[in-house]
């Protein structure tokens, strides 16, 4: 039976069978999410489904249940910092960044330019396809935890964004068990290609069939009008399509 998972506030189908335990599950939103098992809480209507027990154990799931995921985060018992460790990427070179939770866009713009010497006000900052363009933000509330990856743009003195040419990307899209028993798809595209560009390629080529699709890439989904470039996607990443649509409610 098909059911909804629903994470980050979005929705995504998944088929799961009556036999099959709560673990297994959670084992599927491991593969294609790449959420730790012992990361994931499952719940229907606040009730949580316990790990030992499968599908037919729970009367209140059926076709087209919505099952809530939950990520808990995992840290070392002896970790109480608020300090984290970030990688700031540019076009040709990254660095990593100690920077604290409540630290703002701005003051991580100032970190940058101490340690790369980049000047402040040519930085456009962007996190999984979204711009970071209120300085006065902390970083926490665009959602920036430990090894996040920000990539950096240069705007131009005329405070045009100065993107470096395109690149070519081999990627892997890689499909949920319901869609071409799991298969691994390599493509080559180029890095300013948009989600889209992407989708319509998958299916103008026939790889996938007529149907709304979402697409992960390091256990974020992406935004359709958002290129490669812009999630940090680079060659040799996996992408992740799930059958389903995005919810753009609580965005």
């Amino acid at each position: 039976m098909r059911v909804i998972i629903v994470a980050w506030a979005r929705e995504f189908a998944m088929e799961v069978g009556l036999q099959e335990t709560v673990v297994e599950i959670k084992r599927k939103i491991e593969q294609f999410l790449g959420i730790p098992v012992a990361s994931q809480t499952l719940s229907v209507s606040g009730w949580e489904l316990v790990d030992g027990l499968d599908m037919e154990d729970y009367p209140i799931v059926y076709e087209g249940t919505k099952i809530d995921l939950t990520i808990k985060s995992i840290l070392p018992p002896f970790n109480h910092s608020d300090k984290i460790y970030i990688t700031v990427k540019f076009s040709a070179r990254q660095i990593n960044v100690e920077v604290d939770r409540t630290e703002t866009v701005r003051s991580l713009k100032e970190k940058i330019h101490i340690m790369d010497g980049t000047p402040i006000k040519r930085m456009s900052l962007f996190f999984s396809g979204v711009e970071l363009d209120e300085d006065f933000r902390n970083l926490s509330e665009y959602g920036i935890r430990e090894s996040c990856e920000i990539i950096v743009f240069l705007k131009t003195m005329h405070h045009l964004r100065d993107d470096p040419p395109p690149r070519r990307l081999c990627v892997i899209v890689q499909t949920s068990s319901c869609l071409l028993n799991a298969a691994s798809i390599p493509l080559e595209l180029k890095d300013s290609s948009t989600v889209n560009d992407l989708r319509q390629l998958l299916l103008s080529r026939k790889i996938l069939p007529l149907d709304d699709y979402l697409f992960i890439h390091k256990q974020r989904i992406m935004r359709d009008g958002c290129s490669l470039r812009l999630h940090g996607v680079e060659n040799g990443d996996v992408l992740y399509v799930f059958q389903g649509t995005v919810s753009r409610t609580g965005y």
